[in-house]
């Protein structure tokens, strides 16, 4: 139970050196969604709810969740499961000396993990998360009894399973440089979630946008501030250029 169990914590992290794509598929696009309010403090709830139980971040402070249109109130009544007070850093529920006893180790932390993690001609961190965690598989071979197409063998159960449902892949044979390979067409839905396919695809594309906006709170003033920058620069150009000529008319 324990063995697995860690195994568990350690492919939640995401940032293992073992490139989790390697003989998997392609990755999906994930939207983004780091500028829409609903969409982010929908991802914060789904986070609260079901990666801060053994996972923490430790570089986020649930008072920076004001930025994304909660109040102090409303984070205190609705997100504050492992602290009470707003001004305290997300702390896993677990208790680290006991996850040490059980695990070896304490479960990594999440803060930047949208930003840990991409590969050439495959996408980004985001995208991978998005990807793995729409592509659970119920699979009775495994001691969890789940597998994932974008992280074979993963160790981690399907948290949100409840949400999605239980689904197996349908594969069809298919020749690739003179050989038969199986590959993904579809899904069979074995047993219903509370969601629909669409809406649990939402809800994962909230979770993963603010899994990006929390490992850059800033990243959207960043970009606004640069563009009005670069806006200024090329106004002062015309204006340098028109003075240089106007000092330089007289000149032969």
């Amino acid at each position: 139970m324990k063995k697995w169990i860690f195994s568990l914590v350690l492919a939640m992290g995401l940032a293992t050196g073992a490139h989790a794509n390697s003989g998997g598929i392609a990755w999906d696009k994930a939207p983004n969604k780091t500028n829409d309010m609903a969409a982010l403090q929908n991802g914060a709830k789904l986070f609260v709810n079901y990666c801060l139980n053994c996972h923490s971040a430790a570089f986020m402070r649930f008072n920076r969740l004001k930025d994304i249109g909660l109040t102090d109130q409303q984070i205190k009544d609705n997100l504050l499961f492992t602290t009470e007070k707003v001004g305290e850093t997300m702390k896993a529920a677990i208790d680290p000396k006991q996850a040490k006893d059980w695990f070896g180790g304490n479960p990594p932390d999440l803060t930047v993990i949208a930003r840990s993690r991409s590969a050439a001609g495959q996408g980004t961190g985001a995208d991978y998360i998005y990807t793995y965690l729409r592509t659970y598989y119920a699979d009775d071979t495994k001691a969890t009894g789940w597998n994932n197409l974008a992280f074979p063998n993963v160790g981690m159960p399907h948290v949100l399973w409840e949400l999605q449902g239980k689904r197996k892949p349908i594969y069809e044979m298919v020749e690739e440089h003179g050989h038969e390979v199986a590959v993904v067409k579809g899904w069979e839905q074995v047993t219903p979630g509370t969601m629909t396919p669409l809406q649990y695809d939402q809800a994962i594309g909230d979770l993963v946008g603010y899994l990006q906006w929390m490992a850059e709170p800033a990243q959207n003033t960043r970009v606004r501030i640069g563009v009005w920058v670069l806006l200024f620069l090329c106004v002062m150009t015309l204006f340098a250029w028109r003075l240089n000529a106007a000092f330089w008319k007289d000149v032969k």
